[in-house]
């Protein structure tokens, strides 16, 4: 069938900010469907929230709306554009949540909007856990016994009825929130009640524990002609109780029999037949090994985390297939590589791949580290070998916690075998390292396979290579025999760990096994439904298949696995930086190993290599491709913590130099350099033991802002009030960057903190922003949010910002981008830190401004200067908020509050005409949405009272009821600010939890009592999360957020395309 010809406009709806359970694995297939239906003539009109992702560039789409998705938005939008069709099953679950809505409310059906690609009551059939099950009973297709609950009554009754354990699922939802597995009644009710909150339509699923059981996963595809194919089968290695998020798993699957791989085969195309999904589906099963049971667990109507894995490991771009399915087109009308077209697509390839959650527990102080049903993970990483062996290693490589193998791990060495088995009592981000040091304790591979549900296959996998490595470390400090050593790379040990274990220097590692032959082959994926193109991963366990071009090139670092503090942003720029040498004439080479991003789709550049970020596989392929030079800057820490060894090792570094790059780590170096250019700077010093750090601490005066050298995302910081908090910090923060000094710094109190991103040629600097904080000093710039252009900041201010950041880029030499971080305190405008790289502001900047950042300082890399490229200070008309976005919800266990060390997942931005009206928007777009009335408590510490007077005061003029905990409403009323009293936890009923569990608060201003209060104060907060009540922690918020009631009180003002904005900026 051609593409269908009664459609010009397709509405695309994208997922919104990047969150635990749906993250840029929706940018990816977003960007996909942009690029299908663009080249098959239609016009896109994209709807986002998200400012950090590739899809919103407004390049991407015809008509980009960077809006908060929610219905209002929705109905605006297709006012405005009126499009013939909207596609909204690649935008996860937000995509699919808001067309169903529109549906309901007969928007769709007002302006004749058609839905493509899913049918509406097929996301009833999917996604509603009633309606599914109905589903599966008439196809005779067992699931686990369940049944629906609206209440926690109703669930304790279900639960009692199927005998506990029981699964909590809650409907319309996804990364498993709200869910978990549940052991008693009084279990039950505290994740019910979490669950009914959770799903926007107040319904969980009650079901039997199939704990223990194989995770099996199917990717399908279907066209309108009802072809269906089977993209991949994927094996979970851990077993159901573990969320696929978390869990770690293989395509294709390893140890399951064919007969069973038929059986889920037919099962799954029984179902999407029936729910008559037109492109990608996900269908999840359990497997009972011991009885041959089957039971559905469920389905994804919908491009998931599994698609952009599926279409990784097999080179079948499922999102791209899926939007030229929806316009019409079926599969004998689209290339396949093997066989002709695309509906004789079979699973193929003699690679393994893996993929590996990346978690980041210690981010949250007091977050347990377990996993269940509730997805945990903050990314992922993929890797691709010849053996399972080695792609297992790859992947432990790929993660970038400073474990280059399996071994050795934390203290896991030094543990009792018996201590080892009590650590694997429950799943935990641990369990593979734990059971590596169980192994080599002599654990039994069928009392691991008991203990950890992981079946033998795997675990008899990593004994032998316990085995293998047992056998290496007898040469500790000798010379290991050439067999052991290329075995050992033939299953996937790295340079770097054998050097470790071995206490030799990589170098001589390298150099060694070069000498011997022993070096990385390469082979190819081939990509389905395109003509002719492929992308590479190494291996030592077959011949080099793959040959280098002859054509001039440049290499591009990517950001490996996604991480708070390091983001999709950065994919950003890569993918920028790659776009920029395609057009500037240059082969582009993507290294990478994250499944979810744009940087690693096969078009994105010309070869793309799905590896790993380590010295010895970038200086492999580097060897390989002999590129003119190698791009650092934009991949975030990741590339620039192995720039150094790279440049020693001979490899070129485009743009900025390393040595300048260790020079704004160097705070003695930057210092001085800050001093000979006359730019103040706090008071600071280096500290590398306790007592350095405390004599620094007594010449500065308290408090202070310590952190480690050479990380993003404010790992590891801390504002520290007394000796006491110092010693603490120090004793665990040492830890943390071994070899690297401790920062210590003089803390602004009540500063404003700003930042301005330049892009500089080594002698001209060009600024095109200045952010203004909201949060003042001591929140993480990443998690504050902030406005472009500022709005308390005098001109002159300003005006010293860029003469500084200009004076900075000069000094530095620096030649691309450079991020800059001020504060402003006592009139004086302070340098904190310069950054030399991209920061995780590039997109927000060149999407509010119009400067394709990234994209020019690719150009200046390769030679260009400022002068040629005609930039100009633009007047910016409107502005631009961004938001953090947190995984609070995820850890209900943490005190959501913000400090100097990163904690957000993602963010997102609003625009509007003024400040107060932007701020709104953008916290609607965060989901944390505004009352325009009803009651606010306000509770603050005391060195907040005074302060907290004007800001009541705003809330009363705009008619808001004020309650107040007995030492704020005592200030307020001795102040004139009439206000109800309630009271806290400790002193009686009923209290702040009941009232806010009675819906009798609309809006929580709780700045923390600090941990020198007699009681804790988190339950307020972690209250908030739990019943979704809008919540706020400093005070630079929360007037923010009177400003934003009241701008939202004159009108909220009509969605309006980013196109249109860029329109109105002034030259």
């Amino acid at each position: 069938m051609p593409k269908r010809e009664d459609i010009h406009k397709v509405m695309i709806i994208g997922s919104g900010p990047i969150v635990i359970g749906q993250a840029c694995e929706f940018d990816y297939s977003g960007t996909q469907a942009c690029k299908a239906l663009r080249k098959l003539g239609y016009e896109i009109v994209l709807v986002n929230s998200n400012p950090a992702t590739i899809m919103t560039d407004p390049g991407m789409a015809d008509v980009t709306y960077i809006e908060p998705l929610n219905l209002q938005s929705m109905i605006e939008i297709i006012e405005n554009e009126r499009p013939d069709a909207i596609l909204p099953n690649l935008g996860g679950q937000t995509g699919l949540n808001l067309t169903s809505e529109l549906h309901r409310k007969g928007i769709l059906g007002k302006y004749g909007v058609q839905v493509i690609g899913v049918q509406v009551d097929a996301i009833e059939r999917g996604e509603d856990r009633m309606a599914f099950k109905e589903t599966m009973n008439r196809l005779g297709i067992e699931m686990p016994k369940s049944e629906i609950a609206y209440s926690v009554d109703q669930a304790e009754a279900i639960a009692a009825n199927l005998g506990y354990p029981v699964v909590i699922r809650p409907a319309y939802t996804m990364g498993g929130t709200g869910g978990g597995h549940v052991y008693n009644p009084e279990e039950l009710r505290v994740i019910a009640a979490r669950g009914l909150a959770a799903s926007p339509v107040g319904q969980i699923l009650v079901e039997e524990s199939v704990l223990g059981w194989e995770e099996l996963e199917i990717e399908v595809v279907r066209d309108a002609k009802n072809r269906m194919i089977t993209v991949c089968f994927i094996e979970n290695v851990d077993a159901m109780g573990v969320h696929t998020g978390d869990s770690f798993c293989t395509a294709p699957m390893l140890t399951i029999s064919k007969e069973l791989q038929n059986k889920l085969q037919k099962y799954s195309y029984d179902i999407v037949e029936a729910i008559r999904v037109i492109g990608g589906t996900n269908i999840q099963f359990a497997h009972d090994p011991k009885t041959g049971r089957v039971v559905v667990i469920e389905i994804n109507p919908r491009t998931s985390r599994s698609s952009a894995l599926a279409s990784k490991a097999t080179g079948f771009p499922i999102a791209f297939i899926s939007a030229m399915l929806a316009v019409g087109l079926t599969m004998d009308e689209i290339p396949y590589w093997r066989e002709g077209t695309l509906e004789k697509y079979t699973p193929w390839g003699d690679h393994v791949v893996v993929k590996f959650a990346r978690w980041d527990f210690e981010k949250f102080p007091g977050a347990e580290d377990k996993l269940g049903t509730q997805m945990r993970a903050v990314g992922e990483v993929m890797s691709i070998g010849k053996t399972y062996k080695e792609a297992f290693q790859k992947s432990i490589r790929s993660l970038e916690k400073g474990r280059y193998g399996l071994g050795f791990a934390r203290d896991y060495n030094h543990k009792t075998l018996e201590e080892l088995m009590d650590l694997l009592v429950e799943p935990s981000s641990e369990r593979q390292f734990i059971m590596y040091e169980a192994l080599r304790k002599g654990a039994g591979v069928d009392e691991l396979s008991r203990k950890t549900h992981i079946k033998d296959w795997f675990i008899e996998q990593m004994k032998e290579l316990v085995e293998l490595e047992e056998d290496i470390l007898k040469y500790r400090n000798g010379e290991l025999p050439d067999g052991l050593l290329v075995q050992a790379k033939k299953d996937g040990f790295a340079d770097r760990y054998l050097s470790q274990i071995l206490g030799i220097p990589e170098e001589k590692i390298r150099t060694r096994r070069i000498g011997l032959g022993v070096v990385e082959s390469w082979d190819a994926v081939p990509v389905s439904g395109v003509d002719n193109a492929a992308y590479y991963y190494s291996t030592y366990n077959a011949p080099d298949r793959v040959a280098a071009t002859a054509n001039r090139k440049v290499m591009v670092l990517g950001g490996g696995p996604n991480r708070i503090g390091q983001g999709i942003e950065f994919d950003y720029c890569c993918v920028h930086a790659a776009f920029a040498l395609r057009d500037e004439g240059i082969e582009s080479i993507m290294v990478n190993c994250n499944p979810e991003t744009v940087s690693t789709d096969y078009d994105t550049s010309d070869r793309l290599y799905f590896e790993p970020l380590t010295v010895e596989d970038v200086l492999a392929i580097y060897e390989k491709e002999k590129p003119e030079g190698v791009i650092v800057q934009f991949g975030g820490q990741t590339p620039l913590n192995i720039a150094g060894e790279l440049a020693r090792a001979g490899v070129k570094i485009l743009g900025t130099s390393v040595d300048t790059i260790d020079l704004a780590e160097d705070r003695d170096r930057f210092r001085r350099m800050m001093d000979r250019l006359d730019i103040p700077m706090p008071a600071s010093g280096m500290a590398i033991n306790i007592e350095e750090a405390l004599t620094i601490a007594k010449k500065l005066g308290y408090p202070l802002m310590v952190r480690p050298s050479y990380v993003l995302g404010g790992r590891g910081m801390e504002v520290v009030h007394d000796e006491e908090m110092l010693k603490l910090y120090m004793k665990n923060a040492v830890v943390v960057t071994p070899d690297r000094p401790i920062l210590i710094d003089k803390f602004l109190d009540n500063a404003i903190e700003c930042e301005a991103d330049a892009i500089s040629d080594g002698k001209d600097t060009f600024v095109p922003a200045v952010m203004e904080h909201i949060e003042l000093a001591g929140i993480h710039s990443g998690d504050s949010a902030c406005v472009i252009p500022p709005i308390s900041i005098p001109a002159r201010h300003i005006d010293t910002i860029v003469e500084y950041t200009s004076k900075i880029a000069r000094e530095l030499n620096v030649v691309g981008l450079m991020n800059m971080q001020y504060a402003i305190a006592n009139d004086v405008v302070y340098v904190l830190e310069a950054n030399p790289r991209a920061s995780r502001t590039v997109p927000l900047v060149s999407k509010v401004c119009n400067v394709s950042m990234a994209r020019i300082a690719t150009q200046l890399m390769l030679g260009r200067r400022l002068r040629d490229l005609n930039l100009k200070n633009r007047v910016v008309p409107h502005f631009g908020v961004k938001e953090a976005v947190f995984p609070f919800n995820m850890y209900p266990e943490v005190d959501p509050l913000l400090g100097p060390e990163m904690r957000s997942t993602g963010e997102v931005l609003g625009l509007a005409d003024s400040f107060g009206l932007a701020f709104y928007k953008a916290e609607e777009a965060a989901d944390q949405v505004l009352p325009a009335e009803g009651t606010v408590l306000i509770t603050v510490s005391d060195r907040d009272k005074h302060a907290a007077v004007e800001m009541a005061r705003e809330f009363k003029k705009l008619g808001f009821r004020i309650k107040a905990t007995k030492g704020t409403h005592r200030f307020l009323n001795d102040n004139g600010v009439e206000a109800d009293a309630i009271l806290k936890m400790h002193e009686g009923r009923p209290h702040i939890v009941d009232a806010i569990k009675n819906k009798e608060i609309d809006l929580i201003i709780n700045t923390p009592s600090g941990k020198l209060s007699k009681y804790d104060d988190s339950y307020i907060r972690k209250a908030a999360i739990r019943y979704r009540v809008p919540y706020i922690t400093t005070l630079a918020a929360s007037v923010a957020a009177a400003r934003g009631i009241g701008a939202l009180k004159h009108g909220h003002g009509r969605a309006r395309s980013l196109q249109s904005y860029h329109r109105d900026i002034l030259v």
